[in-house]
């Protein structure tokens, strides 16, 4: 028999699965005028604001499932799991904003030499990778493709400091490719982070158990 807090948790997995797709959009559309050097700030505002009142309705529903039902500890874990989802996706969406604005006050990255250009598109290909494993496996609740996210972060976080030593020992570097890449790499960094957040609320959900995967 279905229960009522049943239908309201679909629901909010609904939401949550269109935030995920919305947050993807978001970031490759943020990472790929980054790389090119086009103008899209206007169209990401506008994107990550979508995010934030869709993270408010999930937020709002979580506290109407509890004061309107008798949650067990099982829905209680993916009520909590929800919310928290939410706001990692709203990250994505606000870090998606930040890649715009660096890109539109200094498009540095016109200035970086054509190795150092490639391994930022290198580093975001692999982000939005990361990212991608976290709404699939949201979706589909499957903790096997949750737990191959680390090996990936790890890569992130080997690029991101491999990236700041090169540019010191770069001494002919523009100030503005400096600055710029430098953001960009710390930006790609936390989406990482909140990938890996993500797939270890899909772990708490589904097994109970508090997971850590850095």
């Amino acid at each position: 028999m279905t229960r009522l807090i049943d239908i309201g948790l679909e629901e909010q997995s609904v939401l949550l699965n269109r935030m995920g797709e919305l947050t993807y959009q978001t970031l490759s559309i943020a990472i790929k005028a980054y790389v090119d050097g086009s103008t899209v700030q206007g169209q990401i505002q506008e994107m990550s604001d979508r995010l934030m009142l869709m993270s408010n309705k999930v937020e709002d529903r979580t506290f109407e499932l509890i004061a309107r039902f008798q949650p067990v500890a099982s829905d209680l874990r993916t009520i909590k799991s929800y919310m928290k989802i939410g706001y990692d996706f709203t990250r994505y969406g606000r870090y998606a904003l930040d890649i715009s604005y660096i890109n539109d006050q200094i498009n540095g990255l016109k200035e970086c030499s054509p190795h150092m250009i490639a391994y930022i598109k290198e580093m975001s290909e692999k982000v939005l990778q990361m990212v991608k494993i976290s709404i699939d496996a949201l979706r589909k609740h499957d903790i096997a493709l949750a737990r191959t996210i680390p090996e990936i972060e790890q890569e992130i976080d080997q690029m991101y400091q491999f990236h700041l030593k090169r540019l010191i020992a770069e001494e002919q570097t523009s100030n503005k490719c400096v600055i710029s890449t430098t953001l960009m790499v710390r930006y790609l960094e936390r989406i990482a982070d909140h990938a890996v957040y993500v797939c270890e609320s899909i772990l708490y959900i589904v097994t109970g158990e508090k997971i850590y995967l850095r």
